[in-house]
């Protein structure tokens, strides 16, 4: 497996020089940028398309807690670590479903072991999956007519797997790696997709249940939904996780 691509932000250059040195030591990991501000942050996250972002919170321009919203709407699978000195932001990162919150200063070996778990998290197709829901079969009759750039598609609702933000759009993959762009949001996407074989799990993702292989642990308050049909996954919050075991009793 290759190096995965660590991103460090912070507006404090000893910071970064540290957040260096730590990063060089765990096995699996390699620098691939750094920035002073949020505004950089973003445009390396676009370039790089880094595995890991470390974030300060308080920066020059846009904050931390911004950046990261931004980097979920651009690619959710991207792990965010917030590493601040500031206590009162750990709502806010709750909310962009951070994989760690580290406070300043903090110990080597804490900012060490968060990597190690991101690693492991990454790393998912060795893992033990958990239980998925006793699956029971969910109506998705009807067809879907997609607008985009290129004229208008028309696709079976049962054959639609995913729908998720990506890359500032919403994309939808069905069976036989089909792919399809719309400027639609997801919310609207939402509305759209009327069948309850349709669920929301997280504010980047909408998933056919009928579909759902397995579902792993990925960070303190997310999950990973792999599909079958499809190499692309999914995350689910606790909190949808335990909505979906509650439709499936």
């Amino acid at each position: 497996m290759e190096d995965l691509r660590v991103l460090i932000a912070d507006d404090d250059e000893g910071m970064r020089s540290v957040m260096r040195k730590i990063v060089s030591r765990v096995e699996g990991f390699v620098l691939a940028g750094q920035a002073a501000d949020g505004e950089t942050a973003l445009a390396l996250t676009e370039k790089l398309k880094p595995n890991v972002v470390f974030l300060d919170v308080e920066m020059p321009g846009m904050s931390g807690v911004e950046c990261a919203r931004a980097i979920e709407d651009m690619d959710p699978s991207i792990i965010i670590i917030f590493a601040t000195a500031h206590e009162n932001y750990r709502g806010d990162a709750f909310e962009v479903y951070a994989f760690d919150y580290l406070m300043k200063p903090f110990k080597v070996e804490r900012v060490i072991q968060t990597l190690e778990r991101a690693r492991d998290r990454l790393m998912l197709r060795g893992m033990r999956p958990l239980e998925p829901p006793v699956s029971r079969p969910r109506v998705a009759d009807g067809r879907l007519m997609l607008r985009h750039r290129d004229g208008v598609t028309f696709l079976d609702l049962k054959d639609i797997l995913l729908v998720q933000r990506e890359d500032r759009a919403t994309v939808l993959y069905t069976l036989n790696d089909g792919r399809y762009v719309t400027s639609d949001s997801l919310s609207e996407m939402e509305e759209r997709l009327h069948s309850d074989a349709f669920f929301r799990c997280h504010k980047s993702y909408i998933i056919n249940l009928n579909h759902i292989r397995d579902i792993t642990p990925y960070g303190r308050w997310t999950y990973v939904v792999r599909l079958e049909g499809t190499r692309q996954d999914a995350l689910i919050t606790h909190e949808k996780y335990e909505e979906l075991e509650r439709m499936f009793r």
